[in-house]
Formats: C-alpha cells, structure tokens, sequence
C-alpha cells in the first residue's frame, strides 16, 4: 500500500500532513516529588490540552497525599508492583497490570505500601494536572536520591493548586463522614 498523497495535482488531504508527537524515553521531563520520580513524556501544552501523560516510580510507603481534580479526569496503568488507591472514602490495591479510572471531582490518592518500588503510567484529560510537579518538583541531582517532603514543603504547593490548569485541592486522609455538620 502507498503512502504518497493522491494525485499531487489536487490539494492535498490534512491527514496527510505529520501530526504525530514523539517523545524519545530519555527527553522526557524528570521531577523529584517528595521522594517520587515523575518523568512528564507530554503535556497539555505539548497536546493541544487534550493530555498530560507521566511515568511513575513510587518508592515504598510514598505517593501523594488525599485530594481532587476539579476539572480533569485522571488515569493510572500500573506496570510493575502494587498500589494502594484512596476512592472516595474506601481503599482498594491495584496491582501490576490493572487500570485504574479517577473521574474528575473524586477524593483519591495512590500510596506504595509494598517493600518494593512501584511503577506506572499516569494521564490526566484534559492535561494540566501535571504542571504541578513541573513547576514544584524538585530536579533530580546526579548520584543523588528523592526525599520525602516535609508538611510545609506540602503547604507551600497551595498557590499552584487553585491555578485553572492545575486546579487541584488537597483533602483530609482521613474524615469522619458519619459526624454531624457542625462536628466534621
């Protein structure tokens, strides 16, 4: 089969023109995020906003804290290990080979709680979630190794997290959902 254009006479057709991204494995943008290491392949800038695609290594017991994407969906293909997943107020274990779906406006987390590394993939759709370890995390430092951040590293995050790309809001790992208003 041909992959030359029609009769060049004519205009050519748009899908014919080169769209592809292609992002080799080692231009990817690595990122330090308390103790995890976020290799960011594309970003909403880089998609036209339609995704932000990150690999993932989550050392054990590390992974992010409680929290909600107001205006994004976020995926997750666990390649290797087993993680822990915050869902609303329930937990299940994902492990090597399952997917994992976060619709936009759910209380989850991820948490390794294995004695072995984790690795996985992450999309968020629309992108922009992924701005928040690009413009936070930490560059790696040759020979050096990721540290789990202290509270107020954590705190410091709050100006990027209300950002319309970002748009992100932290919540409590654990909640009292049976308290009365007054009381929660």
């Amino acid at each position: 089969m041909s992959s030359t254009p029609p009769n060049s006479d004519v205009e050519t057709p748009d899908y014919y023109r080169p769209r592809v991204m292609h992002v080799p494995a080692e231009k990817g943008v690595v990122k330090w995020m308390s103790g995890d290491v976020y290799t960011t392949m594309a970003t909403a800038e880089s998609t036209n906003g339609a995704l932000g695609f990150t690999v993932c290594w989550v050392p054990p017991g590390h992974g992010p804290v409680a929290h909600v994407h107001k205006s994004a969906d976020e995926s997750f293909y666990v390649i290797s290990g087993s993680l822990e997943f915050l869902n609303g107020d329930q937990t299940f274990v994902a492990d090597a080979g399952d997917f994992v779906f976060v619709p936009r406006g759910t209380r989850h987390r991820f948490r390794n709680i294995t004695d072995e590394e984790a690795y996985m993939v992450s999309f968020f759709t629309p992108g922009g979630g992924e701005g928040l370890w690009l413009e936070a995390g930490d560059d790696p430092v040759p020979g050096g190794k990721p540290e789990f951040w202290p509270p107020e590293r954590g705190l410091a995050l709050a100006p990027l997290l209300g950002r319309k790309d970002i748009d992100m809001e932290v919540l409590p790992e654990e909640a009292d959902f049976n308290a009365p208003a007054d009381e929660a």
